[in-house]
């Protein structure tokens, strides 16, 4: 059975884009094979600096996972930082890692471009997510287009620890994610934290609506056709609705008469059902603190087990334990 892992950032509350893009594609692996899932907290250090936010951003991360469909008794789920062991194969892959391999990485310039502080742990971060990857024997890392990079790096740095130690690292292979549309947000732009722009999952029914009241539309009257091809409203309702109610919204755009307001109305409603169990679902373990606490921690000791085999073979392998 493949061993799957998914790392999840904990730099903000869990969007639509993330839902659409990473968590839904995660539940579903779950029911595919071994599923090693984590919070990655030492990941966030590169841009949360306060230790109360992080708390929260790592719990917020967890009960929506949880909310959501993420199934314990199906997947290993846990923080990073509780399995110590990967910033101690991280030290050794750095060993063994190019300088020249960090500093062709996109994820590096793009972050500096981004306005965040170079650091060594910016710099080092592909070691990091190549230590998160091979502590667990991953057989499959599902990745965007745009993450392959990633696990490129990851696998540079396994062969080149195999050529020097012997074969301690399985190869990860990568699982290109089936590209979900372009997911927009409130201003038309790629839906992203970093814009400012997104569409929170859990959000109260008051500030969802008035988000989505939010959304920039043109100056189009109310009497003229629109172009639903160029709408961030239809564009989110796609993910909503059914293929009839889009393909209503679609006509009432081409026949004009209906105006941007009754569109958004539409897009809130569908948005606020369709979360409905969830939301139902997070309620109840907002309530039951003990029982998050207790699947981290269950989680943690699941992937310590694996974690500690990896790091026995490679203390031996480097010399550092007989």
């Amino acid at each position: 059975m493949a061993r799957y892992l998914t790392g999840f950032q904990p730099t903000g509350a869990l969007h639509i884009g993330n839902y659409f893009g990473a968590l839904r594609p995660a539940i579903e692996l779950q029911e595919k094979g071994e599923a090693f899932y984590f919070i990655a907290d030492y990941h966030a250090l590169n841009t949360i600096r306060d230790p109360a936010v992080l708390r929260d951003l790592v719990r917020g991360v967890a009960i929506d996972s949880l909310a959501c469909g993420l199934n314990p008794a199906k997947a290993c789920f846990f923080r990073q930082s509780d399995v110590p062991a990967v910033t101690e194969l991280a030290w050794v892959l750095s060993n063994v890692t190019p300088m020249g391999l960090l500093e062709r990485s996109h994820s590096y310039k793009d972050k500096l471009s981004h306005g965040i502080a170079s650091s060594h742990a910016l710099f080092a971060y592909p070691v990091l997510m190549a230590a998160d990857i091979l502590l667990y024997e991953s057989d499959v890392v599902p990745v965007g287009k745009d993450q392959k990079q990633h696990l490129e790096i990851t696998r540079d740095i396994a062969i080149k620890f195999n050529e020097l130690y012997g074969g301690v690292f399985k190869l990860p292979e990568p699982s290109i994610r089936e590209e979900v549309a372009t997911i927009l947000g409130l201003d038309g732009q790629k839906m992203s934290k970093s814009y400012g722009n997104t569409i929170e999952l859990f959000l109260p029914e008051k500030t969802l609506r008035k988000k989505i009241m939010s959304i920039v539309t043109d100056s189009t009257p109310v009497d003229a056709p629109k172009d639903p091809d160029n709408s961030a409203i239809v564009s989110l309702y796609r993910l909503f609705a059914t293929s009839d109610m889009v393909a209503s919204m679609e006509r009432d755009f081409r026949a004009g008469g209906v105006g941007f307001g009754e569109f958004k109305k539409r897009l809130f409603e569908a948005i606020w059902e369709s979360f409905a169990p969830m939301r139902q679902r997070r309620a109840q373990l907002e309530a039951d603190a003990g029982y998050v606490d207790h699947v981290l921690a269950d989680g943690a000791s699941r992937a310590q087990e694996v974690a500690q085999r990896t790091m026995s073979k490679v203390r031996r392998a480097v010399g550092v334990r007989d």
